[in-house]
């Protein structure tokens, strides 16, 4: 675990040296602290690092001199009873003598599926008074906006000469983006310099001119990252997955130039396809760049159904059936094919796949499924939603992922009958035109993913998923203590918290980042006008000592900023973790 203070002395006593960050404790039997001799330019750096990072080591969290929250802090687990000793670490995570009674991310079924899912899942609605804030503070922005625009003429390009073309620019995503998103546009985009681990390196940036442009100031913030979907913590710097890429790109270089179909074919990643397709439990796969020709290129009619209600997919099957394809008068679809996300990336909520199966039974459908953020991240052997609800992935008709989540790499790709698979190939844009995936991108998603099949010979790969699921359902369950409303099913490691308000967005990112917790926040037009929220993504590579240290932040920003909107009874018992 990184220093957050970015500074190194050396504990010296008798023969005994060790490293340690100048945020550790002093020892009290009379050892002498002796810094090692350093030049000017090292001493102003170190000077500037001692300023810059000046929040509290994750063992030495803050509390607030509160009698309420000290009654809370003691009926519940924190991190002052956290015995390094007492654990074994490995890759990042922290695996206790009890980790075998963890309950890995499993549906339980001992309910119907409709029931077990609103048993699990919470979309808490919000107050009254904060939707007319939200909305009051949104369209006052806007107008501001307009004004703004009408008397300072914006430094931007525009469009000339386009007389008979298409305009360029939409006028109201213009408008927004210049005159709303520029305001917290230091929220986005931000860039890093590190692994993007359990922690990570931002690199600091201001602006001079309100957020139209953004300059380096040189220095560097130290994070826990609840921002990326490192879900199994695979996306390390060192260990066995960054050691076998590194050698396979000394021996076989960065990239073969070259689409599978001409010199970019090989035996590697034949041996990726064979792996992926018994990984899912189904005939073929194929890897594949990226899908970005969509569902607009397709050709097809697309009619949306309300999130995750079966309800309104039946609805809308049964009028597709009914009533045919307008186009051509009425007669019948070629194929009805649904598609949905495993788990829905915005809403942090898992799709009711054993119903959605059902109903595509039933109206004779296809089911393509997106298993982006739910593989690895689900299931008792981490292979997705299908794995969670025990479902054989041959009742799934394409299932489709990526390996930049859960593996830690780059790319993505299709699985399903070999019949598919094989049509893909000769037909598939990307796998004729598009280059092979690079030697050190294969080689890492086939070391993470024999790592999780237990294929390397350990069980490493079953910890991460164990550690998973007990990072997610303390993380979530100390958030509901807390009082902040969340977003989402109790077994999803994307955990959307509710800010609602625009200006709350910026507010809680900046916050955050100065003490030194890195967060993805997500408004308008990503979400609706009154649900702005900050998402955080858990990893198996996050520490009980990392995500108390956040959840003691969050506390503390929430009284703050108000963000403790929930009305449900809080558990005042302990959270076990």
């Amino acid at each position: 675990m990184g220093n957050f203070d970015g500074v190194g002395t050396v504990l010296k006593r008798g023969s005994d040296i060790e490293n340690n960050g100048a945020n550790g404790k002093l020892p009290t039997n009379g050892a002498a602290i002796e810094k090692p001799s350093l030049d000017e330019p090292e001493q102003k750096e170190i000077l500037l690092n001692q300023q810059k990072f000046s929040a509290p080591a994750y063992t030495e969290i803050r509390t607030r001199r509160c009698t309420v929250k000290a009654a809370a802090e003691a009926k519940s687990p924190t991190s002052t009873n956290y015995h390094p000793d007492k654990k074994t670490i490995f890759n990042g995570a922290i695996f206790g003598k009890h980790q075998e009674e963890c309950k890995p991310n499993q549906a339980e079924g001992k309910l119907s599926p409709e029931l077990e899912h609103h048993q699990k899942t919470s979309f808490e609605e919000v107050p009254l008074h904060t939707a007319c804030l939200t909305y009051l503070g949104f369209y006052l922005l806007m107008i501001l906006g307009y004004i703004n625009q009408l008397l300072f003429v914006p430094k931007v390009a525009t469009e000339k000469n386009r007389e008979g073309y298409v305009a360029l620019y939409d006028a109201f995503e213009s408008f927004y983006s210049r005159y709303v998103y520029r305001r917290v546009k230091d929220c986005w985009n931000r860039p890093i310099c590190s692994v993007p681990g359990d922690e990570l390196t931002l690199k600091d940036r201001v602006t001079d001119d309100y957020g139209w442009s953004f300059k380096f100031t040189g220095t560097e913030t130290r994070c826990l990252n609840l921002g990326s979907y490192n879900y199994l913590g695979f996306a390390a710097a060192a260990g066995r997955c960054a050691d076998e890429s590194e050698e396979r790109a000394r021996n076989d270089g960065l990239a073969y130039c070259s689409s599978r179909c001409e010199l970019g074919d090989n035996e590697q990643l034949h041996e990726l396809e064979s792996l992926t397709a018994r990984y899912f439990g189904v005939e073929d796969a194929i890897n594949h760049a990226s899908i970005i020709l969509g569902l607009r290129l397709s050709g097809a009619t697309i009619k949306v159904f309300k999130h995750n209600n079966m309800r309104d997919l039946e609805r809308v099957l049964r009028e597709g059936i009914c009533y045919g394809n307008p186009k051509k008068g009425g007669t019948p679809w070629n194929k009805i094919m649904v598609v949905v996300e495993g788990i829905f990336s915005m809403e942090g909520s898992i799709v009711r796949l054993p119903e959605i199966i059902a109903l595509k039974k039933k109206y004779k459908a296809y089911l393509y499924l997106d298993e982006a953020h739910s593989v690895g991240a689900m299931g008792s052997h981490g292979r997705g939603v299908t794995d969670y609800f025990n479902v054989n992935p041959k009742e799934v008709d394409i299932l489709m992922g990526t390996f930049t989540k859960s593996f830690g790499s780059a790319g993505g790709y299709l699985a399903g009958s070999k019949k598919l698979i094989d049509f893909l190939r000769t037909n598939s844009h990307a796998h004729c035109y598009a280059g092979s995936i690079s030697p050190p991108i294969a080689q890492q998603i086939l070391t993470s993913m024999k790592t999780i099949m237990g294929e390397d010979g350990s069980d490493t790969g079953r910890k991460k998923i164990l550690q998973l699921a007990r990072n997610t359902r303390y993380f979530r369950r100390r958030l509901a203590q807390l009082g902040v409303i969340t977003y989402g099913h109790e077994d999803s490691p994307v955990v959307p918290m509710l800010v609602y308000l625009f200006s709350k967005i910026g507010a809680v990112v900046r916050t955050l980042t100065t003490r030194h917790i890195a967060v993805v926040g997500a408004g308008f037009p990503a979400t609706p006008i009154m649900e702005g929220r900050i998402r955080f993504c858990l990893s198996a590579a996050h520490t009980k000592e990392q995500l108390d240290y956040a959840l003691e932040v969050i506390d503390e920003i929430g009284d703050d900023l108000g963000l403790k909107y929930s009305r449900k009874p809080r558990d005042a018992n302990p959270i076990e973790y």
